[in-house]
């Protein structure tokens, strides 16, 4: 069983590990329910959507490395809020991040909060971003949004736990390279321990 919290625990059998790369799972997850999605919102709408139609998991638990200027390297933070970081339809009158017509608010509360760790919110969006200086988000990634988004559309618990591989500035592709093989071993600290 994966405990979340005092109220939500779930069979590891009925559990579904969504990464963006095999690197962020590393060898801790190949005896797991694993989906290594590609990079990109787009990649991993489709890949999950796909999976969920194939396997119906009872749980979908979001993987993977992400920047953040507020927590440090090394840390595991727990996502419950997301945000498309690269929605701006302002120049129609929507709020930024907002898509358009869609009823979902530009912050996506949808997340189980893991004891313990301390919460963030996701932006999430086609880019690797290294001059970050936004405030609506404090950690930032390239697939949790449309991954939240899909298991709420679905009715399917989420947690996402995001290992932050980099400070999100000028030298986050050199710390994302060293960095990202350590998150399957912080994972499995945190999730099976």
């Amino acid at each position: 069983m994966i405990k979340i919290n005092d109220e939500h625990q779930f069979p590891i059998e009925e559990t579904l590990f969504v990464f963006a790369l095999d690197s962020e799972a590393g060898k801790v997850f190949n005896d797991k329910n694993k989906l290594i999605t590609g990079i990109g919102k787009v990649n991993a709408a489709m890949e999950l959507t796909k999976e969920i139609h194939r396997t119906k998991p009872k749980l979908i638990v979001n993987l993977g490395s992400a920047g953040s200027k507020n927590f440090h390297k090394g840390e595991v933070i727990c996502c419950t809020k997301f945000i498309q970081r690269d929605m701006d339809v302002r120049g129609l009158g929507f709020s930024l991040y907002e898509t358009p017509l869609s009823g979902i608010p530009p912050v996506l509360e949808y997340g189980l909060k893991k004891s313990e760790l301390p919460e963030g919110i996701c932006g999430s969006g086609d880019s690797f971003e290294m001059n970050h200086s936004e405030t609506a988000y404090n950690i930032v990634d390239m697939e949790a949004y449309p991954l939240a988004l899909i298991a709420m559309k679905e009715n399917i618990p989420f947690l996402c736990l995001k290992y932050i591989s980099d400070d999100a500035g000028s030298d986050a592709a050199d710390d994302w390279a060293v960095q990202v093989h350590l998150a399957s071993e912080a994972f499995k600290k945190i999730l099976f321990s």
